[in-house]
C-alpha cells in the first residue's frame, strides 16, 4: 500500500469567507477526514494558514503572503494510505475545498525507497 498526498489548491486565496462560512466547511472537512479515518487510511494532515507565508522566487526575491505572482494557493493537505492513484483520487472527490469555483485537490504518491 502506497502513501499519497492530497493537496488543496484553492483558485483565489485572497477571497476570505465569513466566520460562520468557514466554520461549516471547517465541520465539513473533519466528517471527510473522519471518513477516510473510519477506513484506517488517513495519516496526517493539517492546514496551511495564509498569514505568515512567503514566496521566495528564482531571483531569491522573498514576497510577502502564499501568493507570488498569482492568486492560486495551498490551503492544506492530507496525507492517505491507498492501494492505487484511482483510490486516492476518489478520497480526493469527497474534499469540501472542491465545492469552490476553480478549487482543486492535486493527487500524488509520495515517494519511498523501494
Amino acid at each position: 500500500m502506497d502513501e499519497f498526498l492530497l493537496i488543496m489548491r484553492h483558485e483565489d486565496g485572497g477571497k476570505v469567507a465569513s466566520p460562520e462560512q468557514m466554520q461549516v466547511w471547517m465541520q465539513q472537512t473533519m466528517d471527510w477526514i473522519n471518513g477516510i479515518a473510519a477506513k484506517e487510511k488517513f495519516v496526517d494532515g493539517t492546514g496551511l494558514p495564509f498569514d505568515g507565508a512567503c514566496v521566495v522566487n528564482s531571483a531569491k526575491m522573498v514576497t510577502n503572503g502564499p501568493f507570488g505572482d498569482i492568486k492560486e494557493t495551498i490551503g492544506g493537505f492530507i496525507r492517505v494510505r491507498a492501494d492505487s492513484i484511482e483510490e486516492a483520487a476518489e478520497f480526493a472527490k469527497g474534499c469540501p475545498v472542491l465545492q469552490g469555483d476553480g478549487n482543486s485537490v492535486e493527487v500524488r504518491r509520495i515517494a519511498t525507497d523501494r
